[in-house]
């Protein structure tokens, strides 16, 4: 056994649970967008093709406070099985609108779409105004799906054996942790491997041919397919709603994919210019993808979608955005797009979502699919 080798045995997996991931990579194409403006887009976010609509496992139901919750999951074609949550008003008849519910970055990956439904309270309570934002959706008329995203809850890394540069981040923080007197929990050290691993995993996605984000935004539209066949969603009526990396997210699926009618944006909008350079750190490898801004600044994406409406929700406080960033951002977005597709909407506070924002955005996605006639699902899920 030649050195090379014993090396790469005692190495572990920089990308354990998706060591099929390299290969599906090679097997499938590019994603296939509808317009050349999407094409552009997938091409720069690198995202692969999105097999048809998966087979959908219904795990378990429960009906509580009017709504009724579904846990379904489904396998696509590398790494665990993802996680999702279907939430509908009980007893509602006729197709509803379906909203796809993105969930934020947060920092913490040990957990993804649970933090809309039923956990991560510490996080509801940090940036959802302490609610069950997905529950409580479905609960004003909505169809919701909410999924774990690539890298996130049921779609995480494992990493109990971490690789090496992520195991020397986790040794410092234990290091801190320990002069402070805390003794972490699993959740709290995987979480701080993950913060660690996303680097690494951004470093995997750009050899593979890909990105970060690209991975995201193949997961986000493998999600949108599976809740436009779901049982009483009106798949000519749907929408995507986001918070934070979610925002963006939903952004991303806008213009990748013309099953979205309308989109919500919160706390996620800015010029990339404003970016640089004291505020390069404070946002994660879904927002900073090498390539992207060649097809102008952020907002300019939104003008690759052909979504009817749009909503914008600023905070003028956000701890993430400089406010002439997104001064800058809802100037663009105003100039590009005729009355009535986009509204802009500025909040006091900081990177919240809070729930009066959280209403106005109900609001708008009802009005706005108010406006499309109920349309039945072809087999695509296409109308």
């Amino acid at each position: 056994m030649n050195a090379a080798s014993m090396d790469t045995e005692l190495r572990p997996s920089a990308i354990g649970g998706y060591e099929d991931w390299p290969s599906y990579l090679r097997s499938y194409p590019r994603h296939l967008a509808d317009t050349c403006p999407g094409q552009e887009l997938a091409d720069a976010l690198g995202v692969p093709a999105v097999p048809a609509a998966p087979d959908v496992l219904l795990e378990s139901q429960v009906t509580h406070d009017g709504v009724t919750t579904s846990r379904v999951s489904w396998q696509l074609g590398f790494g665990p099985r993802t996680r999702g949550w279907y939430l509908r008003p009980a007893g509602a008849a006729g197709p509803l609108p379906g909203v796809l519910a993105l969930h934020c970055h947060g920092g913490i990956k040990s957990g993804g779409a649970d933090r809309l439904v039923d956990g991560s309270l510490s996080l509801q309570q940090k940036f959802y105004g302490g609610r069950a934002f997905a529950t409580w959706l479905a609960a004003q008329g909505f169809a919701v799906l909410a999924h774990d995203a690539f890298s996130w809850g049921g779609r995480r890394f494992e990493l109990g054996a971490a690789p090496w540069r992520t195991a020397a981040a986790v040794e410092g923080r234990r290091a801190l942790w320990r002069e402070a007197g805390v003794v972490p929990s699993e959740t709290e050290e995987y979480d701080a491997a993950a913060a660690a691993h996303e680097d690494t995993v951004a470093k995997a996605a750009g050899l593979l041919g890909t990105s970060f984000a690209g991975m995201v935004a193949h997961d986000d539209l493998a999600a949108l397919n599976v809740l436009a066949l779901l049982p009483g969603v009106d798949a000519g009526r749907l929408g995507s709603i986001g918070f934070s990396g979610g925002g963006g997210r939903s952004l991303m699926l806008a213009g990748l994919s013309p099953l979205i009618r309308s989109v919500v944006v919160a706390c996620m909008m800015t010029a990339y210019r404003s970016l640089v350079p004291a505020y390069l750190d404070a946002h994660s490898w879904l927002l900073q993808t090498p390539g992207l801004p060649r097809l102008g600044e952020f907002p300019d994406l939104a003008a690759r979608s052909t979504a009817d409406r749009l909503l914008v929700q600023y905070a003028l406080e956000d701890e993430l955005f400089p406010e002439d960033g997104t001064r800058d951002a809802h100037a663009i977005l105003a100039a590009h797009h005729p009355s009535g597709r986009y509204t802009g909407s500025f909040w006091p506070g900081g990177h919240t979502f809070t729930t009066d924002m959280q209403e106005e955005a109900a609001g708008f996605l009802r009005d706005s699919q108010a406006r499309h006639p109920t349309s039945q699902k072809r087999q695509d899920g296409r109308t």
